[in-house]
C-alpha cells in the first residue's frame, strides 16, 4: 500500500519547505533511513530520511520548490501501483520515468553541455556555493581538505563552509580531479557563485572561470608515480579503517552523523529494517562519561590553534574582519534585546549541601560531574514546575513546549553558539555531564551541526568559572529566559543567629515580560533555589 509522505516541520516557525535536493527520483527504489530529501526551513537546510520501504512513486515539489507543510510532499509505494487517488491526477508509473532517466544518462560523451553562454568539457562538473541556511548570502571556506590536482571521490568531504550559523562539512558529488577552486582559505564568495570544478585530469576549464583554472600541475612520470602510490597507500589505509563501519547496515546519513560525533557504531543496536542503524539511533545515543572526557580532550587539541591570537602594537591598530557566526550574533542579539521586554530577578544560593553532594556523587566510579551539570539538572526539574517559564511567545499566542530542552552558553572564538540538550529533565547527572562536554568540545573545534544548536526552551549561561559573581544575559529568543550562574564564593554567612563561613552562589533570571510575569520567574526561582540548597529534594 502506497505510504504518503507529507513536508515536515522541521522547526516551531516553519510554515513551509523548499526542496533544497533531492537524492532519489521517480522510480528509485527507498529504504528506511535512506536520505529522501533535503529540506530548507526558515532556520537551515536539513536532510530528511525515509521512514519507508519502496519505490518512489512522485514527488509533488520539484527541485528549488517550496510547498506548506503537511502537503503532500512524495508518494512511496509498490512498483506500477496506481496512486492517482492520491495525488488527484494521473500519474506515470515508475518504469517509463526510469527509462527515460537511463536514456538520459546513455547520451553520447563527446557531447558538451551548455551552461549560460559558457560550454562545459564533457565530464566536467562546476561546483556553486551551496546555500546552507535560508539567511546565508555568501559563504566562507574555512578549510579545503583537497587543493587543486588532487583525486575527489563521491562523498568525501571536499571543504569545510562557515554558514551565518555553523561550519558544515561540504561534500563532493562526484569523482574526478579538482580542477580550479575559486576562492582560498579564509576567504568568502556569494551563494551560487562557482566554488570548485571537478572534471578529468588535464581538462582546460580556463573558459568557465574569469581568471583561468588553477590547474594541477605537470609532473615527471617517477614523480607522478611516486605520488599515485602515495595517495594509494593513503586511500587504502582510509579503506581498512572505515571498513568495520561499512560492514554495518547503517544509512549514509546515520554513518556521517555518527563520524561528526566520533560516535563507535559497533556499541550501536539499530532500530531500522533488519537492524539497521539509522538517524534516531544516532540522535538517542548517550556517550558515557569516561568516554566523553576522551573526546573533550581529543576536541581541545584540535581547537587550540583556532584561537586568534592579537598582537598589541604600540601606536598602531589593527583590524579581524567579522565571522559569518559573529555578524548572525550581533544580529539575533540585537533583536532580542530591542524586541522582548527584558526584567531580571537575582537569587542568592546557598552552596553547602549541593558541594556536599557533589563530592559524594564524584567519589562513585567513572563519575565526574560539575556544579554546571547539578545546576542544568535542577533547571530542568524546576522548569518541569513552572512550564510558563518554558514557553515561547508568538504574536497571536504563547506556545508551551512539551519536551524540555536547554540550551547550554559555549564561547568559542568567533562568539558565542548554544547548543541544546534535549530532553534534559530525563537524564540524569552522567548523561547531563557527558553531553554538554560532548557538545562544548565539538563547538570550539566548530564540529557542531545546526540541528544541534536548534529547539531549545530555556538556555543557560555560566561565567562563574571566570570569578564572575554576579551578571544578567540577554535572551536566546525564541526562548523567554535565560539563567546567568554566578560563581560559587566563600563568605561569612548567618545562620541560625550566629556569623559562620557558608559558601554562596548567586543566580539571575532574565525574563521576556510578555511572558513570564514576575510572580511566575520569583516562584520559578523559588523552586530552583530549593533544588540547589536541598539536592536531596529532585528525587521527590
Amino acid at each position: 500500500m502506497a505510504e504518503v509522505i507529507t513536508m515536515p516541520r522541521l522547526s516551531d516557525t516553519m510554515t513551509d519547505g523548499k526542496v533544497a535536493k533531492w537524492h532519489k527520483k521517480v522510480g528509485d527504489a527507498v529504504k528506511e533511513g535512506d536520505i529522501l530529501a533535503e529540506i530548507e526551513t526558515d532556520k537551515a537546510v536539513q536532510d530528511f530520511e525515509s521512514e519507508f520501504n519502496g519505490t518512489l512513486l512522485f514527488i509533488g515539489t520539484e527541485e528549488g520548490g517550496s510547498s506548506p507543510v503537511d502537503s503532500v510532499l512524495a508518494i512511496i509505494g509498490n512498483p506500477g501501483e496506481d496512486i492517482s487517488a492520491l495525488t488527484g491526477e494521473k500519474t506515470e508509473t515508475a518504469v517509463p520515468e526510469k527509462t527515460e532517466a537511463k536514456k538520459t544518462d546513455e547520451q553520447p560523451s563527446t557531447e558538451t553541455q551548455s551552461t549560460g553562454t559558457k560550454e562545459i568539457p564533457a565530464g566536467v562538473e562546476v561546483i556553486t556555493m551551496p546555500r546552507l541556511s535560508d539567511t546565508m548570502t555568501e559563504g566562507k571556506v574555512a578549510k579545503w581538505h583537497f587543493k587543486v590536482g588532487d583525486t575527489v571521490k563521491e562523498g568525501d568531504v571536499l571543504a569545510e563552509i562557515e554558514t551565518d550559523k555553523a561550519v558544515q562539512d561540504f561534500e563532493s558529488e562526484v569523482n574526478g580531479t579538482l580542477l580550479y577552486t575559486s576562492v582560498g582559505e579564509g576567504e568568502a564568495s556569494p551563494v551560487d557563485t562557482v566554488l570548485a570544478i571537478i572534471g578529468p585530469a588535464g581538462t582546460d576549464v580556463s573558459g568557465l572561470t574569469s581568471g583561468g583554472a588553477k590547474k594541477a600541475d605537470s609532473k615527471p612520470a617517477a614523480e607522478k608515480t611516486s605520488e599515485n602510490a602515495s595517495v594509494s597507500e593513503n586511500t587504502s589505509a582510509q579503506t581498512v579503517a572505515n571498513s568495520s563501519t561499512e560492514r554495518l547496515a547503517i544509512s549514509p546519513l546515520a554513518k556521517k552523523m555518527a563520524e561528526d560525533k566520533g560516535i563507535d557504531v559497533h556499541s550501536l543496536k539499530g532500530t531500522g529494517e533488519n537492524g539497521r542503524i539509522v538517524k534516531k539511533d544516532i540522535e538517542n545515543y548517550q556517550p558515557s562519561a569516561t568516554s566523553a572526557k576522551q573526546e573533550v580532550s581529543a576536541s581541545a587539541a584540535v581547537a587550540a590553534p583556532a584561537q586568534v591570537a592579537m598582537n598589541f602594537v604600540q601606536g598602531e591598530d589593527s583590524e579581524t574582519p567579522n565571522s559569518q557566526v559573529r555578524n548572525i550574533i550581533a544580529k539575533r542579539l540585537s533583536e532580542s534585546k530591542f524586541t522582548a521586554p527584558h526584567y531580571y530577578l537575582i537569587v542568592e544560593i546557598n552552596m553547602d549541601k549541593a558541594i556536599e553532594a557533589r563530592k559524594e556523587i564524584n567519589s562513585l566510579p567513572d563519575t565526574k560531574i560539575s556544579f554546571n551539570d547539578m545546576v542544568i539538572k535542577a533547571t530542568a526539574m524546576a522548569l518541569r514546575k513552572h512550564p510558563q517559564v518554558n514557553s515561547t511567545w508568538k504574536e497571536d499566542k504563547i506556545i508551551h513546549h512539551g519536551n524540555i530542552n536547554v540550551g547550554v552558553a559555549v564561547a568559542i572564538p568567533d562568539g558565542l553558539v548554544v547548543p541544546v540538550l534535549k530532553n534534559a529533565d530525563q537524564m540524569n547527572y552522567n548523561q547531563i555531564s557527558a553531553g554538554v562536554k560532548d557538545m562544548a568540545g565539538r563547538a570550539k573545534s566548530k564540529g557542531l551541526k545546526a540541528n544541534e544548536m536548534e529547539g531549545s526552551t530555556f538556555s543557560v549561561s555560566n561565567l562563574g568559572m571566570f570569578g564572575i559573581e554576579t551578571f544578567t544575559s540577554i535572551i536566546n529568543q525564541p526562548n523567554s529566559a535565560i539563567l546567568s550562574v554566578g560563581a560559587i564564593v566563600e563568605k561569612p554567612v548567618v545562620k541560625n543567629g550566629q556569623i559562620v563561613v557558608g559558601n554562596t552562589m548567586k543566580l539571575s533570571l532574565a525574563c521576556d515580560h510578555r511572558v513570564v510575569d514576575g510572580a511566575t520567574g520569583a516562584q520559578f526561582l523559588q523552586t530552583l533555589r530549593t533544588y540547589l540548597e536541598q539536592p536531596l529534594s529532585l528525587l521527590l
